[in-house]
């Protein structure tokens, strides 16, 4: 494998890249890749040099992921692909194993909060040796499986050490192959993320990898920073694409691994070609501009997002006169048509019946962009329908 040679510490290994667009891009708020997307996506990542394309979300049978899963399966092949698994408990995750086999997955990654704030929301529980429990069985069964197994500390950089060393000791311990520290909220500086990162590349045989996100706009920084501290693999999206602010951008990425770290791994002739196609598919126009201040950087598509926005937000929107919102196509649910009408008592209407028709009606008119005043007008209405 390539050295780095020119950043003035002793030759080591230069990252390897995994691209989690159709993963990550794919799950921002009112972003939903087609098959065509994901293949073109998919080839021209592995044309370009990428390892590893993350593709989908899994937390249980019929995976509603499962077209785009098949088709990067179809086009790079399923060794040259992994899929997220969610963790919730021993039994949601046997199911979900079920249909990562079924769908011919090789490799997934278990997303599984570490902070005490995000393992008591979805885990039920800020215990550390819960959180640990749960991520061993996972790993375990996953094993048994035999898949190859990276695990992840959601919100990991916001994890204290001496709660985060142990729990990725501990997932070595059960056989993972991999881990990655997964800087959900922005929260680092480059020295502070090298310095947490070191503390894992300490551990015996561990392999790393960073995945950023970019409200404050050092995700690159930070994936530099943790390769500096000795992580081997570095997570980016196209253009930078996802949810909260957006991620570590492949482009910028690869051109500053090339000037930084003379690394010409990398065909860069795609780039641009790529960016445009992921803007295309994800519907947002020529230019996906990151950081606190767009119109995507607070919206969400997931109600616990929604409801519980201080587990995800590095600053309030109103601090740099931006506003939450909710931007949803097809993953219409009751629970987030509730928060789009719940400021309106005076709305009454039998919310389950209102977003059953509004899923239909979204299918027939081709997914359009849902947004809170949206979804409040067309509530005003339903009852003549």
């Amino acid at each position: 494998m390539a050295v780095s040679e020119n950043d003035g510490r002793s030759a080591r290994p230069l990252p390897h890249i995994s691209d989690a667009t159709l993963r990550d891009s794919a799950h921002m708020a009112g972003v939903e890749f087609g098959v065509t997307d994901a293949a073109v996506i998919s080839d021209l990542l592995v044309k370009s040099g990428v390892e590893l394309v993350e593709v989908g979300m899994i937390s249980g049978p019929s995976s509603r992921d499962a077209a785009l899963i098949e088709a990067v399966h179809e086009t790079v092949g399923p060794e040259r692909s992994l899929t997220l698994v969610v963790v919730r408990h021993r039994q949601q995750v046997e199911k979900a194993l079920d249909e990562a086999v079924r769908l011919g997955v090789r490799s997934v990654m278990f997303s599984i909060p570490t902070s005490q704030a995000h393992a008591e929301l979805k885990l039920g529980s800020p215990s550390a040796k819960y959180q640990t429990a749960v991520a061993r069985a996972a790993i375990e069964l996953a094993k048994d499986r035999g898949l190859h197994v990276t695990f992840s500390g959601e919100d990991g950089a916001r994890t204290p050490t001496e709660r985060l060393v142990p729990y990725v000791e501990a997932g070595f311990a059960a056989g993972a192959d991999r881990f990655r520290l997964a800087e959900t909220v922005a929260y680092l500086s480059p020295w502070q993320m090298e310095e947490q990162i070191g503390h894992l590349t300490a551990i015996d045989g561990a392999e790393i990898e960073i995945h950023s996100h970019n409200m404050l706009g050092m995700a690159v920084a930070n994936s530099l920073a943790a390769y500096r501290a000795g992580a081997q693999w570095i997570s980016c999206t196209v253009a930078g694409i996802g949810e909260r602010g957006g991620n570590a951008p492949l482009a910028e990425l690869l051109t500053s691994l090339r000037i930084v770290h003379g690394d010409d791994r990398f065909d860069l002739s795609h780039l641009t070609e790529l960016s445009r196609a992921a803007l295309k598919g994800a519907g947002l126009g020529e230019a996906f501009q990151s950081g606190p201040t767009t119109e995507h950087a607070f919206a969400y598509e997931l109600p616990g997002q929604l409801t519980h926005p201080e587990a995800y937000e590095t600053l309030p929107p109103e601090v740099v006169g931006n506003s939450r919102e909710l931007r949803v196509r097809t993953r219409l649910s009751a629970a987030l048509v509730n928060w789009a009408l719940a400021d309106d008592p005076g709305l009454d209407i039998d919310v389950d019946a209102f977003t059953g028709w509004l899923a239909a009606r979204q299918e027939e008119e081709g997914r359009p962009l849902l947004d809170r005043s949206t979804i409040r007008k067309l509530a005003v209405d339903f009852p003549s329908h």
